[in-house]
């Protein structure tokens, strides 16, 4: 089942089941203390609740009828790096002095973990991410996105767009925050997956797709299969020595790079596409 956060034609936010071209409203009055997608997220039984809570005369709405928002509520939201071969020849690429960090962190025990977004710094579909304008060459990372309930458990995956100033951490690695997080810094959505069974990591084929003035400017795809490390070990590693009571999210990192001639610019559109869940697509706004 796939859920979303959703706003009404007429103004209001609910949670919704997915469907191909439409969406159904759970009827959040039938269980207490339930008003917000993370207290689905974070049930003891995320799919039997969203099963409970959908009524079975409740009415289809076409898509085009509401406005999907990012599924993040309080969540924090990380991302891992170097997770990916094609992101380690990146990273080793862009920056002289700190390629040998990043090449042993590919095979390291420990994986590169960092703090990507606050709920206020995510776009969700339709919305902008940015280029910081003192950037030259930035890039989007689409990366598939786990959500972990408080307890460290994975119960969904989603949609991340890590947006990255690759000269800004090129220049030096200690400028990681600099590169990564800011003003709309992320993309995340459409929807929840719920991790309600076994996820098929060759199968799960991750697309990116650029446009500029209407033309096609880069395509790449991956699959969870070249992921060099397992999902769940890089949620344990997220909750070692730290706490999160309202839920995280955690981006995975990315295994497609443009080459390193290409730069996002204004105006340009990025669509990730992630099998079994969706299209995540966000306008690029820079020097506004």
């Amino acid at each position: 089942m796939k859920l979303a956060r959703i706003r009404t034609s007429e103004g209001l936010q609910a949670v919704a089941a997915v469907h191909a071209e439409s969406i159904q409203q759970l009827d959040m009055t039938q269980v207490e203390n339930c008003h917000a997608l993370s207290d689905i997220l974070h049930a003891d039984d995320p799919a039997g609740l969203a099963s409970f809570l959908l009524r079975p005369d409740t009415p289809h709405i076409p898509l085009d009828n509401v406005t999907v928002l990012a599924p993040v509520d309080n969540q924090e939201v990380w991302a891992a790096g170097v997770t990916y071969k094609r992101s380690q020849v990146a990273r080793m690429e862009e920056s002289e002095s700190g390629a040998s960090h990043y090449d042993k962190v590919y095979d390291a025990d420990r994986p590169e973990l960092f703090f990507k977004a606050t709920p206020s710094r995510v776009a969700g579909p339709g919305e902008p991410v940015r280029v910081r304008r003192d950037s030259n060459w930035s890039v989007p990372e689409p990366e598939f996105t786990l959500v972990i309930n408080p307890n460290g458990k994975i119960v969904g995956y989603t949609i991340g767009n890590d947006m990255s100033a690759r000269d800004i951490e090129g220049e030096n690695p200690l400028y990681l925050p600099q590169a990564k997080f800011y003003r709309q810094c992320a993309g995340v959505g459409p929807c929840v997956l719920l991790a309600d069974g076994e996820l098929d990591l060759a199968g799960t084929q991750i697309e990116l797709v650029i446009e500029r003035g209407g033309s096609e400017a880069f395509r790449g795809t991956t699959d969870l299969s070249q992921l060099h490390r397992t999902l769940e070990d890089l949620a344990d590693w997220l909750f070692r020595e730290s706490e999160f009571p309202q839920g995280a999210l955690l981006m995975t990192g990315t295994g497609i790079v443009p080459d390193d001639d290409f730069t996002l610019e204004n105006g340009d559109s990025v669509s990730i596409t992630v099998a079994g869940i969706g299209t995540l697509t966000n306008p690029v706004v820079k020097g506004v």
